[in-house]
């Protein structure tokens, strides 16, 4: 099997690195057991970025090597540290290489040294317990996890940035003419389709220099896929201008100079995109004998026709010198019109799932499913196995107003809510109308009372909070708790002696964990 020397598109698939966790941590020292939180962030993931190098002129290294990945975030630390971030992948590409998705979608045209283009961002870090302590949350339990990093396919596909741009037929001298005006030495040889990829030459013409391309030869019937040169056309859609390399030492029965013209004028129109391209015309080989008469019989009725044309021969020099300059008269008059390009740094941003920053509410027949970026993201950066992340997630999306909506739609208590991508959702049970502050959840560290309401002593506490909105005036809470006690006991039959609990401990009618001394 041949190993391609030159490719001009492929398909590459590009990965983000994935962001780094943050990490749950107490600061502790001596004679300071509980410092408070100093869990640090984890670091962003590397993005994966394409540069245009005007070294690099073919995409062979992405055909051999189609995946390429960024490196990981560090996951962060105790004592404030924070991750380290991902390395950035940077991947050069010739200059004029469009970006596109699979479906035809253009992400990006990246034309001139430099310019360069975020085709996958990094994942963010997740959030270290330090960054979410509040107020109401001084010392949480839990961290975000870090983003996973983008991941998609894209179609590079490469248009070769040159100023004129040579078409023809097979064998028509298109490559010994390059090699003539130019240092580029391209295989040339006597027999058809010598040319199996685009050439490159630079010419220069006094002050003005100045790139020619040079594609396989055009036959009849290329934009129906026949021959090499449509595959190639691409090539020529920058150029300022299109020279017509003509052959007129032709001995092939049927055809001449004017009728090989018009078949080539053919097959650029139903290629297309290249009508408004000034045209010029070398007729090539004049060198022959029967090259110069065939010259001399249609160099008129080719004029007539408003062409520049030119009787040239590659191979003896005659007429290149003014056809240099003929080409070095249009490219300085597009040079003109054209803005200088200056390098840019493009950064593709996938829109969210409902287009916008909000989020949106559909019922399906599996439940209740929220689509949104910010929905989608915190669900990305819980860690399910610690319920009060659980619970911050859930009061993450009562803010965004989630549970209105859902109220506002019909939704009742024990419905399904589904959040996140489709082929790997989150579900949850619908239980509205609690918040899960740290200051007034009622469990554990790392627990979320909504998650765990068959405690018996989340249950007791609800009671004696109900019984001191009527307790007299001289009980206490261990009072009120006492008689609680006493009332469920004689409904069972037992004996109403003293309670008793360890003090400080999850039975304690008195503890809270938001009291200085329940942290000792």
């Amino acid at each position: 099997m041949a190993v391609p020397t030159f490719v001009d598109k492929v398909t590459l698939h590009v990965a983000a690195g994935r962001g780094g966790h943050g990490v749950a941590s107490v600061h502790r020292e001596k004679f300071k057991p509980l410092g408070g939180p100093d869990g640090g962030n984890g670091g962003p993931g590397g993005s994966v970025i394409l540069r245009v190098d005007p070294d690099v002129t073919t995409l062979i290294d992405y055909h051999h090597s189609p995946k390429r990945k960024a490196s990981n975030g560090g996951q962060g630390a105790g004592d404030h540290r924070n991750g380290a971030h991902g390395q950035d992948l940077v991947l050069p590409v010739p200059d004029g290489t469009i970006v596109s998705l699979r479906d035809g979608t253009v992400l990006g045209d990246m034309l001139g040294a430099g310019t360069e283009m975020v085709v996958a961002q990094g994942g963010k870090g997740g959030l270290g317990n330090a960054a979410l302590a509040s107020a109401k949350r001084k010392a949480p339990g839990f961290a975000l996890l870090g983003e996973p990093g983008e991941e998609l396919e894209i179609v590079l596909e490469l248009k070769v940035v040159a100023d004129i741009g040579l078409v023809g037929f097979p064998s028509a001298g298109k490559s010994s003419l390059i090699a003539s005006i130019s240092r580029a030495r391209p295989k040339i040889a006597d027999y058809p389709f010598t040319t199996l990829v685009p050439n490159l030459g630079v010419v220069r013409a006094g002050e003005t220099t100045f790139t020619v391309a040079d594609v396989p030869g055009l036959i009849e019937g290329a934009a129906e896929g026949r021959g090499l040169g449509h595959d190639f056309l691409r090539h020529i859609e920058r150029c300022a201008a299109l020279l017509h390399v003509i052959d007129t030492a032709n001995i092939e029965p049927g055809r001449n100079p004017v009728d090989d013209l018009d078949v080539m004028e053919g097959e650029l129109a139903r290629y297309g995109g290249l009508e408004d391209r000034p045209r010029l015309v070398a007729l090539n080989k004049i060198d022959v004998p029967d090259g110069r008469d065939i010259a001399s019989f249609v160099v008129d009725e080719l004029r007539e026709r408003g062409l520049e044309v030119f009787e040239v021969s590659a191979a003896s020099g005659e007429g290149m010198k003014e056809l240099i300059f003929a080409m070095a008269r249009i490219v300085q008059a597009s040079r003109a019109e054209k803005p200088q390009v200056e390098a840019t740094r493009i950064v593709i941003r996938p829109r969210s799932a409902d287009g916008a920053d909000d989020f949106t509410v559909t019922r399906t027949g599996e439940g209740w499913r929220v689509r949104g970026e910010k929905p989608e993201r915190w669900i990305r950066q819980t860690d399910f196995s610690n319920e009060e992340a659980v619970g911050f997630l859930a009061d993450r999306l009562n803010r965004l107003g989630v549970e209105k909506r859902l109220g506002e739609l019909g939704a009742v208590e024990g419905d399904a809510i589904i959040i996140g991508a489709e082929e790997n959702s989150v579900v949850f049970d619908f239980r509205p109308e609690l918040d899960a502050g740290a200051g007034e959840m009622l469990g554990r560290r790392g627990e979320d009372q909504r998650l765990r309401e068959d405690r018996p002593a989340n249950q007791r506490r609800r009671d004696i909070a109900e019984a001191l909105e009527e307790k007299a005036e001289n009980e206490t809470r261990a009072d009120v708790a006492r008689r609680l006690d006493s009332a469920k006991q004689g409904a069972r039959g037992g004996s109403s002696g003293p309670m008793s609990y360890e003090i400080g401990s999850a039975e304690d009618p008195d503890w809270n964990e938001s009291d200085p001394d329940a942290q000792s």
